[in-house]
């Protein structure tokens, strides 16, 4: 049975089980996560506001964190927040096979749980690394078809969060699996949004965490869950996908660390963008293209990117995050694609708006057939005078497969945390980050996410 499968490896996962490289890869993925958490503050205020707003009406003493305050909230409520600010920016690390933002949903867990219970840093990193294989083997359990409706992050996240909150309240076997059942039944998240860019999106991996947290909270209190949630024939994954792979659940588990195919965003904006930016910035500099002149520009890509990413209604900064013929059209107007490129005067632009309105996003069944392997993109820019020109990219940097390094990772790390904290600030958080695994506790960590004011 493969909840009772997921349920046995979280349980018995130990420290000594992972390998160095697994352990790494776990701080990374803590610190790419709290730096998108800082950025937050700048670069999407409204939902920074937001979530300190909903902690507060929570207060626990002990309690946990919001990251860039001195507030102590309710371990889920704190959870919340914290999932909120990491995913507000859209510059949070994604699993392309599962297609979902893990980062903004088990490390707000993991930390949350860990801040309120005192546990030591690979406590935490523990729980995050079995949140994080159960996520994405769920994920992969129910895409693509899952992702018709249903946004990932939100309803395949929430399965992590609970597996990394009964890890880090040391559930057993059995508790983990009734936490495993609970999830399963608040599992919810609309992909409605891709038009809109609410605020939806980022509720969702923050909403997931506060359910994981309270599914293990429940199960520790003895609440019973269906006990095969995921493979029961009225079960999540026969609800949730047309064609569902419960193999999937189980493959190399325990063996093969889906964490190290963790992706680490190179662009702040949604990932099916990466490929054609970087096809379009090439074309730009390398010919010096004037973005007045452009007649058209084709972006020939996988479906998905036409069904779910291509609206060219872009009335919000998160409604422009996720629309492919933005980034493409920003970025060949720019010759650039950092945060600036999001703010609202770049947004309401007039050539910036002039060659969106040039800009379309095809599906090609070849690059279809590609993908999730890569993430294809094959972006042609049309001039006035006729002139064509063509680029393809395969995989975005930042892919496994084409991984940032560490210098990278520490320099995005950086950026985002330049509007809220000091270089020495930044540096002292970067290092408590990646010596976790020596912490006894997380309470330096903690005390240096409150920010310069905490």
């Amino acid at each position: 049975m493969t909840t009772k499968a997921l349920a046995d490896f979280t349980a018995g996962l130990r420290w000594e089980d992972l390998p160095p490289a697994v352990a790494r890869q776990a701080c990374l993925v803590v610190l790419d996560a709290v730096g998108c958490a800082v950025a937050a503050w700048t670069e999407d205020p409204d939902k920074a506001r937001l979530a300190h707003e909903i902690a507060r009406l929570y207060p626990a003493s002990p309690g946990a964190g919001v990251i860039g305050t001195a507030c102590a909230a309710a371990p889920a409520f704190a959870a919340l927040a914290n999932g909120i600010l990491v995913n507000a920016a859209d510059n949070d690390d994604t699993h392309k096979r599962a297609l979902l933002h893990v980062g903004s949903v088990v490390v707000p867990t993991a930390l949350a749980l860990a801040q309120a219970h005192g546990l030591s840093g690979r406590a935490m990193l523990l729980a995050l690394v079995a949140g994080y294989e159960v996520t994405v083997r769920v994920g992969m359990a129910v895409m693509p078809t899952h992702y018709r409706f249903w946004h990932s992050t939100a309803t395949n996240g929430t399965f992590g969060a609970a597996a990394t909150a009964a890890k880090a309240l040391a559930l057993d076997a059995a508790g983990t699996r009734r936490a495993l059942g609970l999830a399963g039944t608040q599992a919810a998240g609309l992909n409605t949004f891709f038009e809109s860019g609410d605020m939806t999106k980022s509720i969702h991996p923050g909403k997931a965490a506060l359910n994981g947290v309270l599914s293990a909270q429940l199960a520790q209190l003895g609440a019973t869950s269906p006990p095969g949630i995921l493979e029961h024939p009225k079960g999540y994954l026969a609800a949730f996908s047309l064609e569902p792979k419960p193999e999937a659940l189980v493959a190399g588990l325990g063996s093969e660390w889906e964490i190290l195919q963790n992706g680490f965003k190179f662009f702040p904006s949604i990932l099916a963008s990466h490929s054609p930016i970087q096809a379009t910035l090439a074309l730009v500099r390398r010919h010096a293209i004037d973005p007045a002149r452009i007649a058209r520009i084709t972006n020939e890509t996988y479906t998905t990117v036409t069904t779910h990413f291509s609206s060219k209604e872009v009335g919000s900064v998160m409604a422009a995050r996720v629309s492919v013929p933005y980034c493409i059209a920003v970025a060949a107007v720019d010759g650039a694609l950092t945060q600036a490129q999001f703010a609202p005067a770049r947004i309401a632009d007039k050539l910036v708006r002039q060659v969106l309105a040039r800009t379309e996003v095809i599906a090609d069944p070849a690059l279809d057939r590609l993908y999730p392997a890569n993430f294809p993109a094959r972006v042609t820019i049309t001039l006035d005078s006729g002139e064509v020109f063509q680029e393809t990219v395969m995989l975005p940097k930042g892919d496994p497969g084409a991984p940032l390094s560490e210098t990278e990772l520490a320099d995005k790390f950086r950026e985002n945390c330049r509007g809220m904290l000091d270089a020495d600030h930044t540096a002292r958080l970067r290092a408590a980050i990646l010596d976790l695994a020596k912490a006894e506790t997380v309470a330096e960590l903690s005390a240096l996410l409150a920010g310069p004011n905490g």
